[in-house]
C-alpha cells in the first residue's frame, strides 16, 4: 500500500478490475431480491455537467448501498440520442447528426466510467439505434389500430427557429421550452396519442405514488387539471342550434351576463363564413403569437356575434361573445361568463364594456365589491328564488331546476390535451405510416420495420426534411400500390417514455419487451431525475406505462416506485453588456473579484480591467458560461473526491453552490483517512476476536461510537436519504479514531473493527478508495460483495462512564458509572460505594453539585 493517497493511481486500477470482471453485471435471479435502481438517462451533447454528475452520483450510491444489503440490483444507463441538438449541431459544423451524436456518445461514457458508476454495460441503450426503435414503431402500430392514435389538421405550437412543433407542455410562458424563442400558431396536419382517454386514471394513480415528492404530484394534477361540474346547454334564439358549456359553479348561473364562446368553436367558424368581421378576427387569433408583450395587448380581446341565447332558467337573452380567453379544447369552448366572481370574466367585461351582476353576497362594503370579481362561495343575492340559500343547497335546487328541463348532466373534463408527437425534423424516429393515391392512411407493414432515417444526401436540407424529394424514401410499394411515406419524426419524448422497460431486456428480439425479464425488474424501485421534469417527461413516462400494462407488456398501474427530484448544481456567474445589450457571460477563471470583509463581492472587473457584472450564484450551464468541468476535477482531486462533495454540500432535493474550498476540505480528509488506515495496516498484530465485556472503558466507549455510527447512517441512507448527514456522521467517526491511542493489542482490534466498519460505509461514497483500503485490510479480498455493516445493541447499553467525585471541590477519586443509570440513580449509586461512606462519615452534604458523565462535588 502506498504512503500517500494518489486518487488518479487507484481509481484507474480498480476502473480496469470491475471492467475486466463485469463486476456489475446482472440476470434475473429469483433466489434474491431484486432492486432496480435508475437515473434519468442523459443526451450525448458532448460532455457531461455537474447536474449529471450529481444525478447519477445519487443514483450509484443508492445502487451500491442496495447490493451491500444483499440484493439484486441493477442500475443500467443508455442515450437519449434523437433530438434538435444534434440536427442543429449537424447544421452548424457541417455535418451528419448520427456522427455528432455517436462521438459524443464515445466521449461521455468515458467520463462516467471515470467517475466509477457501477453500471451494468452490457444494457446499454442507445434510442437513434434501429434495432430499438424499430419496437417503437410497430407499437404504434398496435396503438394506431387500437384507435388510439389519430391523424388531424390542428392548430399547433409552432417554434420558428427550430422549425417545429411543440407540444403544450414544451411551451413556457409562450417561448419555446429549448430556444425560449416566441411561439406562433399554424394549423398544420399532426399526429396525435389519445393521452386524454387516460386522463382520470393519470389523475387517481397519483395516490398510488406515495413516495413521490408532494410538489411533482401536485404539478401534475394541475397540468392534467381535473374538473367536477355540470354541463348545460343554452338554447340560441330563433335557432335550433344550441351552444353547450361546462361549470363547476352552477350556483352563480343567475349571474350570467354573456356567453363566451372560443374563436375555434364551431359556432365561431360557422358565423365567419357568413360574416367578414368575423371572419377577420377569427383568422387573427388564429395567427397570433405568444410574446409577453403581444399576450398583453391582445388579452380578453372579443367580438361581439349580436346572436342571443335563452337563459336556461330566467329566458332572458344573453349576448354571445367571441372571446380570446377561452380554450376550445377545455370543456367545450364555451363558457356561461360570470363577471361578478370570476377573474377572466370580469376582465373580459371590463375591457369590453359588459353588465356585470353579483349574485352572492359578500362581507365587505358593497361599493368595494362592485369594483372587483371575488370567486368565493357564499348565500345568493339577485338570484329570484334561490336568494338566501348557501351554496350546497343552491347547488342542489339549481341543479334541480334543471333537471326539470332536462338540462343538466355531471361532468367531469380535463385540461390535459392529447398529446402531439409529429415533429417536422430529420433527426427523430420516422412515423411508420404511409398514405396512398386516394388518401387512406395505411401502417408501414412489420415486414418491413424499422422504417429507417434516409441516408442524407449531399446539400441535404434539415429544414426542409418534409418537403418532397427530400428523402429518398418519399414513395415506397405496399400490397402492389404506390404510396407516400410520413415524413415527419416522432417528439423525442416517446424514446425516452420506455427505455426503463426495454433495460430489462436490451438484447430480445422476439418481441418489444421480455414478459419474463419484465415481470421480475418491473416496476423501477428507485427514480433519480431532476423536478424540470416533473410534467413532460414524468407525464409522458406514466401515460406510457399504462399503454404497456394494458397491452400485458407489463404488471403494475406505475412505472416506478421512489422518485427522488434532486436539486440543482449552482455556481457563480459574470457578464457584461454587449454593443446590442445582449449578455456575453464570462468564465470565473477570467475575472479578478474584490470582496469586502464579510466576504461580500464588492467589485468584479475582466483582465483587461473593463467592469463586469455578477450575476449570482445561478445555475451551471455552458450557455452562462459557470460550468465546472468534471474531468479537470478528477484530474485534481480524484472521482471519489467529487463524488463524496456533491453527497456531503447538500440534501439531494436542495440546490447545491458549487465550492472550490469544500471541494478541498473533503479531499483533505479522504487523505487523513487513508494515512489513519496506512498507519494502522504497517502495525503487525493478529486479530482476534474479543470479549466486549472484558475491554476497558476507553475500548467500550470506541465501540459505542462506532455502533451508535452504523445505526445513524444505516437509517440516514435507507429511511431518511440524507446523506450529507450521513457522510458527517462518518468523518466525526474518523476524527474520534484518530485520537484513539493503540496501547494494547485489544486496542489495535477496536481500531481495525472501526477502520472495516467506516470503509463499508463509505463504499457507495468513494468506491474506489475503499476498493484499495479493503484490499489491505483484509488481505487481498475485494469489497465488491460485501455486506453492510449491522449494528448491535449490546454495545449501545451499559458503557460506563469515568466520574471524578470531589469533596468541597478537591479530587477525592474516580469511580466508573454505567451510562444508563438517572440521575437520582448515580447519586445513590455513588453514596453506597465504600470508599464515599468513609469520607463522609458522620458529616453532612450541604449540596450537590453535579456535571454530567464529568464531575460530581459533595460541599459539606
Amino acid at each position: 500500500m502506498e504512503q500517500e493517497y494518489c486518487p488518479k493511481n487507484i481509481e484507474i486500477y480498480v476502473q480496469k478490475y470491475w471492467k475486466k470482471n463485469k463486476t456489475f453485471h446482472v440476470d434475473e435471479d429469483n433466489t434474491k431480491e431484486k432492486y432496480y435502481c435508475l437515473p434519468m438517462l442523459p443526451y450525448p451533447s458532448g460532455k457531461l455537467h455537474m447536474g449529471h454528475v450529481r444525478n447519477y452520483t445519487i443514483s450509484d450510491v443508492i445502487a451500491r448501498y442496495q447490493r451491500m444489503l444483499g440484493k439484486n440490483v441493477l442500475q443500467p444507463i443508455g442515450w437519449d440520442a434523437f433530438g434538435l441538438p444534434a440536427e442543429e449541431a449537424a447544421i452548424k459544423n457541417n455535418t451528419i447528426p448520427s456522427s455528432w451524436t455517436y462521438n459524443n456518445i464515445k466521449y461521455m461514457k468515458k467520463q462516467l466510467e471515470l467517475l466509477g458508476f457501477s453500471y451494468d454495460w452490457d444494457r446499454e441503450i442507445t434510442t437513434c439505434k434501429p434495432e430499438y426503435y424499430k419496437w417503437e414503431q410497430w407499437f404504434f402500430i398496435q396503438l394506431y389500430k387500437k384507435k388510439l392514435v389519430y391523424k388531424k389538421n390542428s392548430f399547433v405550437n409552432w417554434c420558428p427557429h427550430d422549425k417545429t412543433v411543440l407540444a403544450n407542455e414544451q411551451v413556457i410562458n409562450g417561448c419555446c421550452w429549448r430556444c425560449q424563442s416566441t411561439i406562433t400558431v399554424k394549423k398544420i396536419p399532426q399526429w396525435f396519442i389519445k393521452i386524454r382517454y387516460y386522463a382520470e386514471s393519470l389523475y387517481k394513480d397519483l395516490k398510488k405514488l406515495k413516495n413521490w415528492p408532494e410538489k411533482v404530484k401536485n404539478m401534475q394534477k394541475n397540468w392534467i387539471g381535473r374538473s367536477k361540474g355540470f354541463e348545460i346547454f343554452f338554447n340560441i334564439q330563433n335557432s335550433n342550434k344550441k351552444i353547450k358549456i361546462f361549470t363547476t359553479r352552477i350556483d352563480t348561473i343567475m349571474g350570467v351576463t354573456y356567453i363566451a364562446i372560443s374563436p375555434s368553436h364551431k359556432f365561431s367558424i360557422y358565423l365567419a363564413k357568413k360574416n367578414k368581421i368575423l371572419k377577420t378576427f377569427v383568422k387573427k387569433q388564429e395567427n397570433k403569437k405568444f410574446s409577453k408583450e403581444e399576450i398583453e395587448q391582445t388579452k380578453f380581446q372579443g367580438i361581439n356575434t349580436n346572436i342571443f341565447v335563452i337563459h336556461p332558467i330566467t329566458t332572458k337573452k344573453i349576448p354571445i361573445w367571441i372571446a380570446n380567453f377561452v380554450v376550445n379544447d377545455y370543456g367545450f369552448g364555451a363558457v356561461m361568463s360570470v363577471p361578478g366572481h370570476n377573474e377572466n370574466d370580469w376582465h373580459f367585461a371590463i375591457k369590453n364594456n359588459l353588465k356585470i351582476k353579483y349574485v352572492i353576497k359578500h362581507s365587505k362594503d358593497i361599493k368595494l365589491v362592485k369594483k372587483n370579481f371575488f370567486p368565493e362561495k357564499g348565500k345568493l343575492i339577485n338570484s329570484g328564488e334561490f336568494n338566501q340559500l348557501n351554496y350546497d343547497d343552491a347547488t342542489k335546487k339549481i341543479k334541480e331546476k334543471l333537471s326539470e328541463k332536462k338540462n343538466i348532466k355531471t361532468k367531469i373534463v380535463y385540461k390535459l390535451q392529447d398529446w402531439c408527437i409529429s415533429r417536422q425534423r430529420y433527426w427523430g424516429t420516422p412515423i411508420p405510416m404511409a398514405t396512398t393515391k386516394n388518401g387512406q392512411i395505411v401502417p408501414i407493414p412489420e415486414k418491413h420495420l424499422p422504417v429507417l432515417l434516409p441516408e442524407i444526401k449531399k446539400n441535404f436540407n434539415f429544414l426542409k426534411y418534409s418537403s418532397k424529394n427530400q428523402l429518398n424514401y418519399y414513395t415506397t410499394q405496399i400490397n402492389n400500390q404506390t404510396v407516400t411515406r410520413e415524413t415527419d419524426t416522432f417528439d423525442t419524448f416517446m424514446e425516452s417514455s420506455w427505455y426503463y422497460a426495454r433495460y430489462t431486456c436490451p438484447h430480445f428480439k422476439a418481441g418489444m419487451i421480455d414478459p419474463i425479464a419484465s415481470k421480475y425488474w418491473l416496476p423501477v424501485d428507485q427514480y433519480i431525475g431532476g423536478i424540470e421534469h416533473a410534467i413532460m417527461h414524468l407525464m409522458y413516462f406514466r401515460f406510457y406505462h399504462k399503454l404497456l400494462r394494458d397491452f400485458k407488456f407489463v404488471k403494475f398501474d406505475e412505472p416506478v416506485k421512489n422518485l427522488i427530484c434532486q436539486g440543482m448544481v449552482l455556481s457563480e456567474a459574470f457578464y457584461q453588456i454587449g454593443k446590442n445589450n445582449e449578455r456575453n457571460w464570462i468564465h470565473k477563471s477570467n475575472v479578478y473579484i474584490k470582496k469586502n470583509i464579510k466576504g461580500e463581492i464588492i467589485k468584479v472587473q475582466d483582465k483587461m480591467g473593463k467592469k463586469v457584472i455578477y450575476a449570482g450564484m445561478i445555475k451551471m450551464s455552458k450557455s452562462k458560461n459557470n460550468g465546472i468541468e468534471p474531468e479537470l476535477i478528477i484530474n485534481n482531486y480524484g472521482a471519489d473526491t467529487i463524488r463524496l462533495f456533491i453527497m456531503f454540500a447538500a440534501p439531494i432535493e436542495s440546490s447545491l453552490e458549487w465550492n472550490e474550498s469544500g471541494l478541498k476540505g473533503i479531499y483533505r480528509f479522504l487523505t487523513k483517512l487513508w494515512k489513519l488506515s496506512f498507519n494502522y495496516i504497517q502495525i503487525k498484530h493478529k486479530y482476534k476476536n474479543i470479549d466486549f465485556h472484558s475491554l476497558s472503558n476507553k475500548q467500550k466507549k470506541m465501540y459505542h461510537v462506532l455502533h451508535e455510527t452504523i445505526f445513524k447512517v444505516s437509517d440516514d441512507i435507507s429511511r431518511r436519504k440524507s446523506f450529507n448527514t450521513a457522510i458527517a456522521k462518518i468523518m466525526e467517526l474518523v476524527n474520534i479514531l484518530r485520537k484513539f491511542q493503540l496501547e494494547n493489542e485489544e486496542d489495535k482490534c477496536v481500531m481495525k473493527d472501526s477502520l472495516i466498519s467506516i470503509v463499508k460505509m463509505l463504499y457507495p461514497f468513494t468506491p474506489h478508495l475503499c476498493f484499495i483500503l479493503w484490499k489491505y485490510l483484509n488481505k487481498n479480498c475485494f469489497i465488491d460483495n460485501e455486506k453492510w455493516p449491522v449494528f448491535q445493541k449490546n454495545f449501545l447499553l451499559n458503557i460506563s462512564d469515568i466520574l471524578v467525585v470531589q469533596i468541597n471541590g478537591k479530587k477525592q477519586f474516580t469511580i466508573e458509572i454505567p451510562d444508563n443509570l438517572t440521575k437520582k440513580e448515580i447519586f445513590s449509586y455513588i453514596q453506597n460505594s465504600s470508599l464515599l461512606k468513609k469520607k463522609l462519615e458522620n458529616k453532612n452534604i450541604k449540596k450537590t453539585v453535579y456535571v454530567p458523565k464529568k464531575i460530581i462535588n459533595f460541599v459539606i
